[in-house]
């Protein structure tokens, strides 16, 4: 016998509980206040993420979440076009954009080389990085991986790339100061660190 008294309970519960970090006790509380709401409140609810997965797009520039074909950043005058800054995901952007320190443009890799999980430079967007800086007009990419095994193994990679793609003017390549402790995800960085690495980032020598 259940220990649920509904099988649309059970269900709803099943689905909270498989968010990451959302046990199923937590899934119970939230889904027990979702059904004491509201009904147009829990439909705006389930809408906003229906629309979230119908709906976003990424960036046909740097591969950010975006609701056009290009992002805020990407298409905003008032940014360095010129500087690159490299990040493993969506959330390494927001956090660097937090900090109110940078000024330039971003390209997402979508991940980071890690052969132990079966992700190498295919899997994730490198190639685009170096289409993109072949196009010309970027003086400095900013390497801003985590500092662990797979980031280190990732920026090298990315500095050889650009190092033998044979450009014209290759940009300068820079990494974060080490103000980030090694080891750390950058979304788990306070913003007084993460913003003085990135002011007083260094070059990247591979």
């Amino acid at each position: 016998m259940s220990e649920y008294p509904s099988i649309l309970l059970e269900q709803a519960v099943n689905q909270m509980a498989s968010l990451p970090g959302v046990g199923r006790k937590t899934a119970l509380r939230l889904v027990l206040h979702l059904l004491r709401q509201p009904e147009p409140n829990v439909l705006a609810f389930a809408g906003a993420f229906t629309r979230l997965k119908q709906e976003v797009v990424y960036c046909r520039e740097c591969h950010n979440i975006s609701d056009t074909e290009l992002c805020p950043v990407c298409s905003s005058a008032r940014r360095d076009h010129a500087t690159i800054c490299v990040v493993e995901n969506v959330q390494d952007v927001m956090s660097i954009e937090n900090t109110g320190q940078y000024n330039g443009v971003y390209h997402v890799l979508g991940g980071i080389i890690s052969p132990m999980d079966g992700i190498g430079p295919k899997d994730i967007e490198i190639d685009s990085l170096v289409e993109r800086v072949s196009k010309g007009g970027v003086d400095e990419i900013i390497l801003a991986l985590p500092t662990t095994m797979e980031g280190d193994t990732t920026n090298f990679y990315i500095y050889r790339r650009l190092q033998n793609a044979g450009l014209d003017n290759p940009p300068k390549v820079s990494q974060l100061a080490r103000g980030v402790a090694i080891g750390n995800e950058l979304e788990y960085t306070d913003e007084i660190t993460l913003g003085r690495s990135i002011v007083n980032r260094t070059d990247f020598n591979g």
